[in-house]
């Protein structure tokens, strides 16, 4: 049992409220939430107490859509328009990968993530076995999403691979999933839709990123992608839809009726010149709104208080309303909403019974004084410097800029060396 006592409790449970309130954990879950009386103090024993001083406890936040291993891509393809980064750049290095490989670079992607106030990510690559490995390893949460291109052949691979990976790991799951329209045929979008009726399973894909994305889809299909989608039933059971940059009135009505989340990753469509995603226009049609990073190869940092920070003021220029896109809806997205689109649902508020997947944000720095409003705060005056304690699972992963594994070095140096035999492949 873990006691967190003497700050303020953002549980994000029904809203943005800070609480006067303990936490306790035991094992991975939350066990109490609120205000012990004396007796409950004394028979109880604890593992550890931790002080927060005023410190906020508050769920940890959900990068609900990235790439993992593509840490070995960080600062090396820039300035390029997406089409282009894919094909020149990024595809043709992918294929020199292996799950070796793959093991090394998702632990530094973890490390980034702990340090930033990360519980869990939302993942879509390959190779997975090196992956999961590394996540195990390291006490990480992941949910991974299918990633398969190409024709009909795939869909096999994409089945297995979801009876594969649930319940493999408390840590571990997977939703069905593919990379977008453009690198799938019809028969294999037909087939993914016929696999999320056999198990009646939420989809996630990359959707509308790009002007050039829409437009193509429309010339080959007819429909925008998200229509097309919606079309071969793989909306029926909700899912998850990363970018939603280029979106119609039509497109918007279909995620909030099928349930599906949209994940917004604002500083990768910035770098990428994708655009501005309509965030408040999806927020006023009913839809989930989560947040990404995206991969280090097009971010370039696995930062998600960048992301919030991003995700509020872009929503401001974009509708000419210095009041759109509040710091509560922005706060919501990071931790409820990428919950919910990653079927996460113990994983969302502070409540007893919820897994204990925790941060604590350090208000005893510059930026985060005076006190006049600590949601406020978090969205437009934090960084990772705030993240005090990174908690997945009920076990302390990250505190005061201390790791609770050994190797970090070693996993600086493997990033490194995989990188630089790449480059002489």
């Amino acid at each position: 049992m873990i006691r967190f006592y003497g700050g303020k409790v953002l549980t994000m449970d029904g809203g943005c409220e800070l609480r006067d309130v303990e936490v306790w954990t035991d094992a991975d879950k939350i066990a109490f939430v609120g205000k012990p009386d004396a007796q409950a103090l004394e028979k109880t024993v604890f593992e550890r107490e931790i002080d927060l001083r005023g410190d906020v406890l508050m769920p940890g936040l959900k990068n609900a859509h990235t790439h993992s291993p593509m840490t070995f891509l960080r600062s090396f393809a820039d300035d390029m328009p997406l089409q282009d980064w894919l094909t020149k750049q990024v595809f043709p290095m992918e294929a020199k990968l292996n799950p070796e490989r793959i093991y090394h670079l998702t632990k530094l992607a973890v490390l980034e993530y702990l340090t930033s106030g990360c519980t869990a990510a939302f993942d879509m690559y390959f190779m997975r076995d090196g992956f999961v490995q590394a996540c195990e390893e390291m006490g990480f949460r992941s949910v991974m999403c299918g990633s398969v291109t190409g024709g009909e052949e795939r869909l096999c691979e994409l089945e297995e691979e979801f009876e594969k990976y649930n319940g493999k790991s408390p840590l571990i799951s997977y939703m069905l999933g593919f990379h977008a329209e453009y690198t799938c045929s019809k028969e294999l979008l037909s087939g993914i839709g016929a696999l999320a009726k056999k198990y009646r399973a939420p989809v996630a894909m990359h959707s509308s990123e790009t002007r050039r994305e829409v437009d193509e889809c429309i010339e080959r299909h007819g429909m925008t992608p998200t229509q097309l989608f919606d079309s071969l039933g793989i909306y029926d059971y909700g899912g998850a839809a990363f970018h939603c940059v280029h979106m119609t009135n039509e497109d918007m009505q279909i995620l909030g009726r099928r349930g599906v989340s949209a994940v917004h990753c604002p500083a990768s469509n910035l770098k990428l010149a994708s655009g501005i995603a309509p965030i408040v226009q999806m927020q006023g049609a009913g839809i989930n709104i989560a947040l990404g990073t995206d991969g280090p190869a097009s971010n370039n940092a696995l930062d998600m208080f960048r992301e919030m920070y991003l995700m509020t003021v872009l929503q401001k220029v974009s509708n000419a309303d210095a009041a759109a896109c509040s710091p509560r809806s922005v706060l919501m997205a990071a931790t409820v909403g990428g919950a919910r689109a990653m079927g996460l649902a113990d994983c969302d508020v502070i409540a007893a019974g919820k897994l204990a997947d925790l941060v604590v944000l350090d208000m005893d720095k510059p930026n985060m004084q005076p006190v006049n409003n600590i949601v406020s705060n978090i969205v437009y005056s934090a960084d990772k410097t705030n993240v005090r304690l990174t908690m997945c699972a009920g076990k302390v992963l990250y505190e005061r800029g201390e790791f609770a594994f050994a190797g970090i070095e070693d996993i600086y140096q493997n990033a490194n060396r995989i990188i630089n035999e790449m480059k002489r492949e």
